[in-house]
């Protein structure tokens, strides 16, 4: 049975399209009212320096990192460092779950509420940046514990 997508452009297809929801997402983030995240995660930082750090500081670097992250993956540059530093953002994401029971939940723990939702579905995410995280195979003349059948 023959693929839709060329099987060598899969994991392009999911590491373009992660960098441009990135890179929308962190873009909104740069003009106040506009991210539907903007309460949520500038709560969320707040509470996760103690508040030591302004929040709007906060967000400002969120919206930086997201698109930094989103740029890395669209130009397929520094892939490793971009799906790193997104699986980090992405643990980062489900705090309020822990933080903010009450903004993800209507009855804990299954009712979830649309700002829940929004968290969950960063699983997804978080599993496509284990698929295109660029793994070096072994060099040829290094020795490793792998037995060939």
């Amino acid at each position: 049975m023959s693929s839709f997508i060329h099987p060598d452009r899969k994991t392009d297809l999911l590491r373009v399209s992660i960098g441009v929801v990135y890179l929308w997402f962190g873009g909104l983030k740069f003009f106040a009212g506009l991210s539907p995240a903007e309460s949520l995660a500038t709560e969320t930082l707040a509470r996760l320096s103690f508040g030591l750090i302004p929040g709007h500081i906060c967000y400002l670097s969120l919206a930086f990192g997201e698109t930094f992250i989103g740029v890395l993956l669209v130009v397929n540059r520094m892939v490793r460092v971009a799906v790193m530093a997104a699986i980090v953002h992405m643990l980062g994401t489900f705090t309020p779950i822990l933080l903010l029971p009450q903004v993800c939940f209507n009855e804990p723990p299954f009712a979830i509420t649309l700002v829940g939702q929004y968290i969950v579905k960063n699983i997804v995410i978080v599993s496509a940046l284990l698929v295109i995280y660029p793994f070096e195979p072994p060099h040829p003349g290094k020795k490793t514990n792998i037995k060939k059948p």
